[in-house]
């Protein structure tokens, strides 16, 4: 039976059923299927500019499928935009409110299936753990990625404008490159236009199941990601219909292939985190140490930024995620029985799948001639971070680092003693309290890291946070540090000077101290005073757990 029918046909029914005449329900639509899309259309991003447009393609074909769609709202932060101030601490947060939000919607109303169309990066992980609780019969439609900007014959994107701040403050650019950077880093709507957060999430979601094949590298204005959307609520009504819910395809094996999937493009340091908090609600065992695992058998086979040369929309013309899947099934690195939204096993999605990528591009490689033979997300553990840690070390030439620690109580005291230059070759940058808690909200360093890239220094220098990072972010950058300074974790005893090395060959933090002397220091250790106590920010530092934990104020 159909949990809308409590609503349609129950007890109430006169009154409730007044109340959806209004909204456009005829004679014969009570016993239809009531479909709740939740649309994250907001003009704060361009991730999310195109989703009004979506929603009503994805409107039409649901009642042409015999639904009854109803769309609410729900929100977005636009991290690009808040990157480097303190409304970054919001970021992390959003993705609270947005599962709560559907949570609500959904459940208030007794909707039978969920549509979520999101662009920027929290909407997936949101969507995805509203998906989870509520075990409703659901599909994630992905914005789109923005096309690359141009600027003579190179490729732009977001990171791009970040690391030119760099660049100019280091004097390779002059003020008139710089503008013009900006200028054409973002050409239209679509998320950020790598394989930064938003793609890493939305290809995470489509080898999982619970989005349609080549869905997550479509670009946001091209005609077929509307079409999509079309056939994605074509697919939730017989979702609905079979009965396939969210828990039936988040399997332990699917969490698998996500992480096989997110290490062959070189996917964001945020999928860890997400993927813990979804692996968590959705009662899975995954733990950090799981990524370790996978990382060391999958091998990085896909040319994409950050730190490689192409953008997602290359990524997509060579033959997208269901490509790259095709190859790491054929390798025995992917689990093929793993089931779909549309009923199907991944191994049926595929079977039309070349075996081989496309001749004459250079995104895909093939296995036997990786870019890198190893996953780029290693999984670091030592006395500075005994719960783990998790570094992005793709493009980086030298992943071993011994040198001083330069220790900085926020990002903006880093990030201004780069541009002065008081940053040198061998030092390891040490940015605390930004945590789940100390934050609150876990901020992500792309502007420190993006100005130590442009300053040249990006081989040469390590940062550590008990932060995050920006997908955008490459260089030996550790992030995720655990436990976070605020709740006393060894980050917060590190004085200026102290030797640390970090070293992936070894999945290694370590603070060079001897055991007696940090015992010491964590005598006279104070915690920090909360910086928010009430609001959204307050709220969320009391309930938020470790970031090994993935962050989720739902703990239970």
């Amino acid at each position: 039976m159909l949990r809308s029918a409590a609503i349609t046909q129950g007890i109430q029914r006169s009154p409730n059923r007044a109340m959806l005449r209004a909204v456009g329900f005829g004679d014969g639509d009570f016993n239809k299927p009531i479909i709740g899309i939740a649309n994250g259309y907001s003009t704060i991003t361009p991730c999310n500019l195109g989703l009004n447009d979506l929603t009503r393609r994805a409107e039409q074909a649901a009642q042409e499928a015999g639904a009854m769609p109803q769309t609410f709202g729900t929100i977005t932060v636009s991290d690009g935009i808040s990157m480097g101030t303190e409304g970054m601490k919001y970021s992390l947060v959003s993705r609270e409110v947005i599962a709560d939000s559907i949570e609500t919607a959904c459940n208030a109303q007794s909707m039978d299936g969920l549509l979520a169309i999101g662009g920027c990066d929290k909407n997936m992980p949101g969507a995805m753990l509203a998906m989870a609780r509520m075990n409703i019969p659901a599909v994630f439609v992905y914005g789109g990625t923005i096309k690359p900007g141009k600027l003579g014959a190179c490729d732009l994107t977001v990171v791009s404008a970040f690391e030119a701040v760099g660049q100019y403050s280091g004097g390779k650019i002059d003020e008139q490159e710089l503008t013009a950077i900006e200028k054409n880093a973002c050409p239209g709507a679509g998320s950020c236009g790598g394989m930064f957060t938003a793609n890493t999430m939305s290809a995470a979601f489509e080898a999982m199941g619970l989005s349609l094949p080549y869905s997550s590298t479509m670009a946001a204005e091209d005609p077929e990601k509307a079409d999509s959307a079309a056939r994605s609520a074509e697919v939730l009504v017989e979702a609905i219909a079979q009965n396939i819910r969210p828990r039936d395809l988040l399997t332990r094996q699917a969490f698998e292939n996500a992480i096989a999937v997110i290490m062959a493009v070189g996917g964001s340091t945020n999928s860890v985190l997400h993927l813990l908090a979804v692996a968590r609600t959705a009662g899975v065992p995954l733990s950090i140490d799981d990524f370790e695992a996978i990382r060391q058998r999958v091998p990085v086979i896909c040319d994409l930024k950050p730190s490689g040369r192409f953008v997602t929309v290359d990524l997509h013309n060579a033959g997208g995620i269901p490509q790259v899947m095709k190859l790491l099934l054929d390798g025995g690195l992917l689990h093929g029985d793993c089931r779909t939204v549309e009923g199907k096993t991944l191994r049926e999605v595929l079977a039309t799948v070349p075996s081989q990528p496309p001749a004459g591009q250079e995104v895909i490689r093939p296995l036997s001639n990786p870019l890198y033979a190893q996953g780029h997300l290693a999984i670091l553990k030592g006395n500075l971070a005994i719960e783990g840690s998790v570094a992005k070390i793709s493009g980086v030439k030298n992943p071993s680092v011994t040198g001083p620690a330069r220790v900085f109580e926020s990002e903006e005291e880093a990030l201004a003693a780069i541009l002065a230059k008081q940053i040198k070759t061998g030092d390891v940058v040490v940015i605390r309290n930004e945590g789940p808690v100390g934050g609150p909200g876990m901020r992500e360093m792309l502007a420190p890291t993006a100005a130590i890239i442009g300053e040249g220094l990006g081989d040469s220098v390590a940062l550590i946070t008990d932060g995050r990072f920006s997908g955008g972010t490459y260089g030996m950058v550790v992030g995720h540090v655990a436990p976070e300074a605020a709740v006393g974790g060894t980050i917060g005893l590190v004085h200026e000077g102290d030797s640390i090395t970090v070293d992936a060959h070894q999945l290694l933090i370590q603070l060079n101290v001897d055991e007696a002397e940090l015992e010491r220091r964590r005598a006279t250790w104070v915690r920090p005073q909360p910086r928010y106590r009430t609001g959204v920010l307050g709220k969320y530092a009391r309930l938020v757990s470790s970031s090994s934990l993935g962050a989720v104020t739902d703990q239970g």
